[in-house]
């Protein structure tokens, strides 16, 4: 995933709204309406939200008549994951090491203790 189409999926859900939108559409796809029914804001401040998420590549609209359903790219997703994945990663082998030598640290501590 380049680093921009990362940026803007990042700043998508940075949002509450919209992390709220993938979740519910992580269900289903769900037509603008059914979305709409569970926010207190306007069909076009909707159908703001739902734009930023197109533009990041989360959700996709068939070209048509209304009403269409949204649909959650998965994929995107799947590439987070692993993006995240491979920092979690990263860190627990730094932690790992950090153990080892506080390990040895422990064992030479003891050692001169005797």
């Amino acid at each position: 995933m380049p680093a921009d189409t990362l940026s803007r999926v990042f700043s998508a859900l940075s949002d509450p709204t919209r992390r709220d939108m993938v979740a519910r559409l992580s269900a289903g796809d769900a037509t603008v309406s059914q979305l709409a029914e569970s926010y207190p804001m306007t069909l076009q401040a909707i159908y703001k939200h739902l734009r930023v998420l197109e533009d990041a590549g989360l959700v996709t609209r068939p070209p048509g008549p209304q009403p269409r359903p949204v649909h959650l790219e998965t994929e995107c997703l799947d590439e987070m994951s692993a993006l995240l994945e491979f920092y979690r990663q990263r860190a627990e082998r730094r932690y790992q090491k950090l153990d080892s030598v506080l390990k040895d640290i422990q064992a030479d501590e003891e050692r001169d203790s005797d």
